[in-house]
């Protein structure tokens, strides 16, 4: 498998693994690796999760003997650490892979540069094949391991004069069937779901997955921020999911203990006071809004009026605007500009 195109095209294949739905959003990336010898593919394998055999290692174990001379085409750097799992850099060369076709660099310290162990053993090294839609694959996590903390995503549903409930400011059904699913897709995709305790006395959301079919590998830790006591009864306490109620108000400090469980990627859910102290910290790194085509008059808006000393504007690079059933949908990274 010398040709480039070959590369190419295995490289496809194992970021279609990389994405499995078995594949979890977590701690660990998600990776996918394709063994390709002299008559096609030996050998597949993805990532299950932390503590389980990595992709590389799934992907061995399954071309066996095949693996001899063969190329390994995986979508992230492989490991030269010892983790849970021992290094993927001397499973292959053990293995007598002659060729390791790479994606994504990997930019973990401790993990990182295992391109350079594999070629001091004596592999050849292809480094960047489709190395953008690789970095895709994990973006959040990416972040997550060179910024220090979790990737945050500010999820709303607003009306069109940008209201998130009516005029007693209690639950007010905002968006449709459709948008709500989509939410629940969101949360799938995330480690842990902020609130406030506004949110839980106002709403009493339970703030899990639930999708028809859908398997939780593991549900988001739901993390209840604020001083104010909740109810012993609350639906975000109960053995759905685990919860984490801290009286903690600072936005970074929570991050950093959601950082030392592992959690790589936050869906920002709470009312306007918390989404105003994440921005004033330059804390919300992505926007995933729901606008309804409803006009609700009065009530709290998406956010409160910048706080002295608070973030100025704020930009937004769009990158999805899709009709998701009866609502538009607006994706994008936030970009803070200088006050």
């Amino acid at each position: 498998m010398t040709s480039p195109g070959a590369w190419v095209e295995a490289m496809r294949e194992a970021l279609a693994l990389a994405q499995d739905p078995e594949a979890p959003y977590g701690e660990n990336p998600r990776v996918g690796c394709v063994i390709v010898g002299p008559d096609g593919v030996v050998g597949r394998g993805f990532h299950r999760g932390a503590g389980t055999p990595h992709a590389e290692v799934v992907a061995l174990q399954q071309a066996g003997r095949q693996a001899r001379g063969a190329t390994a085409v995986v979508t992230l750097e492989p490991c030269r650490h010892t983790g849970r799992t021992g290094p993927c850099t001397e499973a292959l060369a053990s293995a007598g892979v002659a060729r390791v076709v790479v994606g994504q660099p990997d930019p973990t310290p401790d993990a990182g540069g295992g391109a350079a162990v594999l070629r001091g053993m004596g592999v050849e090294v292809v480094e960047g094949v489709l190395a953008d839609e690789a970095e895709r694959v994990n973006v959040e996590w990416t972040f997550a391991v060179t910024h220090g903390r979790p990737f945050v995503t500010w999820k709303a549903a607003v009306s069109l004069d940008g209201r998130v409930a009516g005029a007693d400011g209690g639950p007010t059904p905002i968006t449709g069937d459709a948008a709500r699913s989509e939410v629940h897709r969101l949360r799938a995709r995330v480690g842990a779901i902020v609130v406030g305790t506004g949110t839980v006395l106002a709403d009493d959301p339970s703030l899990t997955v639930r999708l028809p079919g859908h398997r939780v590998v593991a549900p988001p830790v739901r993390v209840v921020m604020g001083s104010r006591a909740i109810p012993a009864t609350s639906r975000v306490l109960d053995s759905s999911a685990p919860t984490m109620v801290t009286g903690d108000r600072r936005p970074a400090e929570v991050l950093t203990a959601l950082a030392d469980r592992g959690v790589r990627h936050v869906l920002l859910e709470g009312g306007p006071t918390l989404a105003r102290s994440f921005l004033d910290d330059h804390l919300v790194d992505s926007v995933d809004w729901f606008v309804a085509p409803l006009v609700l008059g009065d009530g709290p808006v998406a956010l409160p009026a910048v706080s002295p000393g608070g973030a100025g504007p704020v930009g937004v690079d769009v990158s999805e605007v899709t009709i998701v059933g009866e609502d538009v949908r607006v994706v994008g990274r936030v970009r803070y500009e200088e006050n």
